[in-house]
C-alpha cells in the first residue's frame, strides 16, 4: 500500500478528487476534503471505496491492530531472546493518568530505573492510537521478524548492545509471554499510595491490549530480577541529559 498522509490526493466515486486532511491509521478513518467545500468528509477506508487519485484503490485492513504495542513488543523481545540478545528489556509502565502505558526497550546494564535511552526505542500508547508503529522504520502490521530486522537497520550499534546472556530475566520474559501472550502486557509501576512508603513487591498489574477482552485470570506475574530492594531505595526517575549541540546522540 503506498503512503497514506495529509495532503494525499485521493479520488471517491460520489465526491470526485480530493485532499486528505487527516488520517488515523489505527482505526482506518480519514478526513477529506473535497473541491470547494470548506468542512472536511470522515471516511472509513476500509468500506468507502476510497482510491488513490491515480485510481488505485486503497485496501486497508478490516482488522486492526492492538490498540496497545506492549504485546508486539513482548513478542519482538522474546523472539530477539531466544536469537541471543538476551541484554534487551522492555520497561511498561502507566501515565500518570492512566489511560495510557509507555514503553521503553533499553540493552546492556540491567538498570530499571537509570536506564539508557536512545531515540525511537520508546513511546506511549496514546501516540500509538493515531500512528500505530513503533518509530523505528515499521509498518503498522509489521511481524515479530520484521519489527526486528526494521529495528536493526534503524539502530544496529544500539540493537548490538542487547548480545550477551541474562538467563534469569530471560526466563521470568519466556514464562510472562507464555501467560499473556497474544492479548495482555504488563505494567511495571510504583505507586506511592496515598503519599506513604512504597509497596514492597506489589502485586504485577496484567492490562488487556485489546477492547472487549475480559480482565486477566491467569497466573500472577513476578516481578522481573533486578527489582528487588527498589522500594527500599531512593526513586529517582532518569532524567535526560540536556543536548545543545543539535547533534543527535548515539
Amino acid at each position: 500500500m503506498k503512503a497514506l498522509a495529509p495532503g494525499t490526493v485521493i479520488f471517491h466515486r460520489h465526491r470526485g478528487y480530493g485532499v486528505i486532511t487527516a488520517v488515523n491509521l489505527l482505526t482506518g478513518w480519514i478526513a477529506a476534503r473535497f473541491g470547494s467545500e470548506s468542512r472536511t468528509l470522515d471516511l472509513n477506508l476500509s468500506t468507502d471505496e476510497v482510491q488513490y487519485a491515480d485510481g488505485e484503490a486503497i485496501l486497508f485492513r478490516r482488522a486492526p491492530p492492538d490498540r496497545m504495542p506492549h504485546a508486539r513488543l513482548m513478542a519482538m523481545v522474546r523472539a530477539l531472546h531466544e536469537a541471543g540478545y538476551q541484554k534487551l528489556y522492555l520497561y511498561s509502565w502507566p501515565k500518570p493518568s492512566g489511560l495510557h502505558w509507555r514503553w521503553h526497550l533499553f540493552t546492556g546494564t540491567r538498570d530499571w530505573m537509570q536506564r539508557s535511552w536512545r531515540e525511537g526505542w520508546y513511546g506511549s500508547g496514546a501516540d500509538y492510537n493515531v500512528n500505530p508503529v513503533m518509530g523505528w522504520g515499521d509498518n503498522p502490521a509489521a511481524t515479530s521478524e520484521e519489527l526486528i530486522h526494521a529495528l536493526a537497520k534503524f539502530d544496529p550499534q544500539g540493537l548490538a548492545q542487547a548480545l550477551g546472556r541474562d538467563e534469569d530475566h530471560t526466563a521470568w520474559f519466556a514464562q510472562v509471554c507464555d501467560a499473556l501472550l497474544p492479548g495482555y502486557m504488563y505494567s511495571l509501576d510504583m505507586q506511592r499510595p496515598n503519599g506513604g512508603p512504597l509497596t514492597e513487591m506489589p502485586p504485577v498489574p496484567v492490562i488487556p491490549v485489546r477492547a472487549g477482552l475480559p480482565q486477566y485470570n491467569g497466573p500472577e506475574i513476578g516481578w522481573p530480577p533486578g527489582w528487588a530492594g527498589l522500594w527500599t531505595k531512593v526513586h529517582a526517575m532518569p532524567a535526560r541529559r540536556i543536548n545543545l549541540t543539535g547533534i543527535p546522540e548515539a
